[in-house]
């Protein structure tokens, strides 16, 4: 699949790295709950290995409720069409279009096929979907020979997508919910087939009007991944539960002209300092606010793995986290190594050291809320790179400047063991630090 930054609104950075999103082979498991939560229009969605749903007398008004296992990236299992067909979609909430590889795609296992679906309808160019709903897309739509809606989609790896816009029943359990908008690409080219054939397609949930999220109309959702077995959550629907710890807030930063580096529909927030360890690092507020250029905004972004900070900033973090590690690892001294392009900061773990040493924490503070970094989360193993027997772990912060990225990403390695609340309604973003396993336990979950 494609775990990219994925943006680029003219010159907007907004790419997805393939080998950055976290794959997860889900099924789907429904429960429906607390269904005074949810406005009519909301259920609740859940997904691990294999299908199970909850008697469809339970489904009305519920929250939805998804979990998921993940690897690279953040896939759930739903069906489309009529009859259903079975689709495994990644969750990215940076991008909007939602899409599947459709029957025409080569080279990939599990593609959607619209000649089987008597509810597939694909979208006329002169429709009011394609001529005003596509405006956020990076792309603008356009008309093929048909005269039918045309998307393409284009990632900063120089892979792209591209098919026409349609329309058909995705179901959510047993739930059918009918005339929702996707593309169904039946072009790709991809600089990591392998990766990609994982998957069916892309569930677009950021905030643009044909995003999952905005067609199906709910307020809020929420995901929690697991640090510990792979495992994870997405509640779409209301998720004031007694037992979530309080959330902490973030409003949402936007900005209503349009500007060349700055995406719209993102879910943007105002990164206002980072501390490692309690040292606060000395860094203006000023460097964490978008220029009027619109670059520098601050993307929670769940299609991409690690976070990414614009060259000052991470440089300024790196040699603090590389000063208080100084005495307890050893530092990889390779100046060609940089790891996924952009995370140059690596060090030697031997064999016998079992776990990794005490390590100092990393705080990313946003307005009214903050997100803090530990243990095995700031240090990545790096597959296949070993010394003798000692093998290679990364810092989980790379360097945005060297990807191109004029912005500040947080990835989903980060977002693990911390309850994410979206909540569209109120614009803002909530944040809270659980135990995401026991969270899927209490929503009767074996994930």
């Amino acid at each position: 699949m494609k775990a990219c930054i994925f943006w680029n609104r003219l010159q907007n950075p907004c790419l997805k790295f393939q080998s950055f999103i976290f794959f997860c082979s889900v099924t789907v498991l429904i429960c429906f709950t607390e269904p005074k939560l949810c406005s009519p229009q909301t259920q609740t969605l859940v997904l691990p290995l294999k299908t199970q749903q909850i008697p469809s007398g339970s489904l009305p008004k519920s929250p939805n409720r998804l979990p998921f296992h993940h690897n690279v990236t953040l896939t759930v299992s739903i069906a489309v069409g009529t009859p259903p067909q079975n689709v495994s979609m990644v969750i990215d909430t940076g991008s909007e279009l939602s899409w599947l590889h459709c029957n025409k795609t080569r080279n990939f296992n599990t593609t959607f096929d619209p000649t089987r679906s008597s509810s597939y309808l694909p979208v006329p160019c002169s429709s009011s979907t394609c001529t005003t709903r596509t405006q956020d897309l990076t792309i603008p739509a356009s008309c093929d020979s048909n005269k039918l809606c045309h998307a393409i989609l284009s990632y900063a790896d120089a892979s792209s997508n591209e098919g026409n816009l349609a329309s058909d029943t995705f179901y959510i359990g047993s739930s059918g919910i009918s005339g929702l908008v996707f593309g169904c690409m039946d072009t790709t080219f991809s600089s990591n087939t392998d990766e990609d054939a994982k998957t069916t397609g892309l569930m677009g949930m950021n905030r643009g009007s044909l995003s999952f999220v905005s067609q199906m109309g709910f307020p809020k959702f929420s995901y929690c991944i697991s640090g510990s077995d792979f495992s994870g959550l997405l509640l779409l629907g209301d998720s004031n539960f007694s037992w979530i710890a309080p959330l902490n807030y973030t409003p949402l930063v936007q900005i209503s002209t349009p500007l060349p580096y700055f995406d719209r529909v993102a879910y943007t927030v105002q990164l206002e300092g980072i501390k490692v360890s309690d040292k606060l690092l000395p860094i203006p507020k000023s460097v964490f606010v978008p220029d009027h250029t619109g670059a520098g905004q601050t993307m929670v972004d769940s299609g991409t793995q690690f976070t990414f900070l614009l060259g000052p900033v991470y440089t300024a973090l790196r040699d603090e986290f590389l000063n208080q590690t100084s005495k307890i690892l050893s530092v990889l001294d390779d100046p060609n190594f940089v790891f996924q392009g952009a995370m140059d900061l690596c060090y030697w773990v031997p064999p016998g050291q079992p776990r990794l040493p005490p390590l100092p924490s990393v705080s990313l503070m946003f307005r009214g809320a903050e997100m803090k970094v530990s243990g095995g989360q700031l240090l990545y193993r790096v597959p296949g790179q070993v010394r003798g027997n000692d093998t290679l772990h990364c810092f989980t912060f790379g360097n945005s400047d060297l990807l191109g990225v004029e912005a500040y990403v947080i990835g989903h390695h980060h977002q693990q063991n911390v309850w994410m609340e979206f909540d569209l309604q109120n614009s803002r973003i909530g944040l809270a630090q659980v135990q995401c396993d026991l969270a899927g336990q209490r929503f009767g979950l074996s994930v």
